[in-house]
């Protein structure tokens, strides 16, 4: 008996879209990205606790085990009635519910008629849902989410998610994470002069989650075209991923339809 709860107990690689079984009284605890998460099941009810915590370095790993062990009461709690005799949770990633404004930490320079691809790198949000019918607890965010208002001014525009982004051009340089979905941007600059690129909003609301058998995340691509005049760029969202991103299957679907096909947004809402 001993030996089986030290097994339970030792730490294994966390995984999206997977159904982890847990017995009544048991706890699961993950830690990714800078989220410590622990799910508890109970007779008749379930039960969350999470926290921030602040690393040193950038973490690469996902790890959960599961034991008998509670975080202190300090950690908040919320507790959820059973829908359901399920003793199944799954974790789902989802993108952020705002449009996420990418700002590279160096601006790009786009020569007039030229164009490029981006890779952006959103950290996602994690979904607790449980059951066959993977009825949706609680979504939490695996970073704190710092937000930006973008538009002509504080009558006219949106509220925005705001995340720093090297922009790389060269995908081999993204930095791989399981809690960070990649997205391919390309940029067209059809104006008669360069474009400085110091920030761009990305519609995360629109993006579906696929994952590759690496499991990495992926978003299909998104094209902004920039035309002469300067005062509005169009935006079209593909059906699928980049052959890059190697075979994927759906883990996500979009938050929002309406993500395929040619979408207009005013310039200065499209690029801040």
């Amino acid at each position: 008996m001993a030996d089986n709860k030290e097994e339970s107990a030792q730490l294994r690689d966390g995984a999206w879209a997977h159904p982890y079984t847990l017995k009544s009284g048991q706890t699961q605890c993950h830690e990714l990205s800078q989220t410590r998460l622990w799910v508890t099941r109970l007779d008749l009810e379930w039960q969350i606790r999470s926290e921030t915590v602040k690393a040193d370095a950038d973490p690469m790993r996902w790890t959960e085990q599961i034991s008998h062990v509670l975080p202190g009461t300090e950690v908040p709690l919320q507790r959820f009635v059973k829908p359901d005799d399920s003793n199944e949770v799954v974790f789902l990633p989802a993108l952020a519910n705002l449009p996420t404004v990418i700002r590279p930490y160096q601006p790009l320079t786009i020569p007039a008629g030229g164009e490029c691809m981006i890779y952006v790198g959103t950290v996602v949000w994690m979904q607790v849902c449980v059951g066959p019918q993977r009825t949706l607890l609680a979504e939490l965010a695996l970073s704190e989410p710092s937000q930006t208002w973008v538009g002509r001014n504080t009558m006219e525009g949106e509220l925005c998610y705001s995340a720093p982004s090297f922009a790389r051009l060269v995908l081999e340089a993204v930095p791989k994470r399981p809690w960070r979905a990649i997205t391919p941007v390309k940029i067209v600059n059809r104006r008669t002069e360069p474009l400085l690129l110091e920030r761009f909003s990305l519609p995360t609301p629109l993006l579906s989650l696929h994952q590759n058998e690496r499991g990495q995340l992926w978003t299909p691509a998104v094209t902004v075209v920039c035309e002469t005049e300067m005062n509005s760029a169009s935006l079209n969202v593909e059906h699928a991923v980049i052959k890059a991103a190697g075979t994927c299957k759906l883990v996500s679907p979009a938050r929002e339809k309406g993500g395929r096909g040619r979408l207009v947004r005013t310039f200065d809402r499209m690029f801040g």
